[in-house]
C-alpha cells in the first residue's frame, strides 16, 4: 500500500481490532477489555483523520512529533481547561450550551497557539492541519469519557450502550471538535507563513462563529424537542407519540446535517484562502 495510504490502512486494522474487541468482549464478559474497548472506539475515527491531513501539510516543520504533541497534549490540555471553567462558571446556568461553546473553542484555540508557538513559519494550511489535530485530540479523550460513562446504567453495566455510544461518537467525530479548530487554526496561522499569529477581527469573529455552531450541535436535540411540540400544535410532555417521534427524529438530524454543511463549507473557503495566501508568499519568496 502506498505510503499516502497509511491513514487507511490504519483504519481498516484498528476497524477490525475494535470488532473483534467487541466481540470478545460480549462472549466472555470479561470486565478486562472494557479500557481496549474503549480507547479502540474513542480515538480510532479522530487518529485517521489526523493521519489522513499529516498528508496534507504544507511545510516540513509540521512533524510528526508536533503532529503527536498537539493530539495528545492539546487535546488533554483541551479537555481538562474545559471540564475546569465549565465547572465553575456554567453550573447551574440557563446559557449552558453557549458557555460550553465558548469555553471549548477558547480551550482549543488557546492550547493550539500554545504548542505551535514556536514555528518559524506559521502557514495558514498547516493551521488548518494542527487546529484539526488539537480538535481530533480532544473528541477523542471527551469520547472515551462518555463511552466509559454510557457504561453505567439503571439497570446495572452495558456493554451495548457503550458500543453504541463509541460507534454514534465516531461516526459524527469528522463533524465536530475537529472541524471547528480546523477553521480556528487556519485562521490563527493565516499571517502569510510569517513567525506570529493574525490576532486579527477575523479571528474573532471566527471564534465566535466556531463556538455558535458547537453551541448549536450541543443544543440540537433540545432545539429539535421544542420545535416538536411548537409545529404539532401541543404542550410540552414526557413523552412524545409516535409521529411526534417520527418528526423529532428528522428535525434532530437534519439539524446536525445543516450544522456539518455549514462548517464543512466554512473549511473550504478557509482551505481556500489560505491556499492563496502561501501561494502569494511562495512568488514574494521566490521575486
Amino acid at each position: 500500500m502506498k505510503p499516502k495510504r497509511t491513514w487507511l490502512r490504519v483504519f481498516l486494522t484498528g476497524l477490525g481490532l475494535w470488532l473483534l474487541t467487541v466481540v470478545v468482549t460480549f462472549v466472555t464478559g470479561n470486565p478486562n477489555l472494557v479500557p481496549t474497548l474503549v480507547l479502540l472506539g474513542s480515538f480510532l475515527v479522530p487518529v485517521t483523520f489526523v493521519l489522513w491531513a499529516y498528508g496534507r501539510r504544507h511545510s516540513g516543520e509540521v512533524t510528526s512529533e508536533l503532529l503527536f504533541s498537539t493530539f495528545v497534549t492539546g487535546g488533554v490540555l483541551g479537555v481538562l481547561s474545559a471540564s475546569l471553567l465549565e465547572t465553575y462558571l456554567l453550573h447551574p446556568s440557563p446559557f449552558l450550551f453557549a458557555g460550553v461553546g465558548l469555553i471549548e473553542e477558547a480551550a482549543k484555540l488557546a492550547a493550539l497557539a500554545f504548542l505551535c508557538r514556536h514555528l518559524q513559519h506559521k502557514y495558514a494550511v498547516d493551521g488548518v492541519i494542527l487546529g484539526a489535530s488539537v480538535g481530533f485530540g480532544f473528541a477523542a479523550f471527551e469520547s472515551a469519557g462518555y463511552a466509559f460513562t454510557a457504561l453505567f446504567t439503571e439497570n446495572g453495566l452495558s456493554l451495548l450502550t457503550l458500543v453504541q455510544t463509541e460507534l454514534l461518537r465516531g461516526v459524527l467525530a469528522p463533524v465536530g471538535h475537529g472541524l471547528w479548530t480546523a477553521i480556528l487554526g487556519g485562521v490563527l496561522f493565516s499571517a502569510s507563513g510569517r513567525r506570529h499569529y493574525a490576532f486579527t477581527k477575523r479571528l474573532l469573529v471566527t471564534y465566535l462563529g466556531a463556538a455558535v455552531l458547537h453551541a448549536l450541535w450541543d443544543s440540537m436535540h433540545s432545539i429539535a424537542l421544542n420545535l416538536t411540540f411548537i409545529l404539532t400544535g401541543s404542550a410540552a410532555t414526557s413523552t412524545l407519540t409516535a409521529s411526534q417521534a417520527h418528526l423529532f427524529t428528522v428535525l434532530s438530524w437534519g439539524g446536525l446535517i445543516l450544522v456539518s454543511l455549514i462548517g464543512l463549507a466554512w473549511l473550504l473557503r478557509v482551505r481556500r484562502r489560505a491556499d492563496r495566501e502561501d501561494l502569494g508568499l511562495q512568488w514574494r519568496l521566490a521575486a
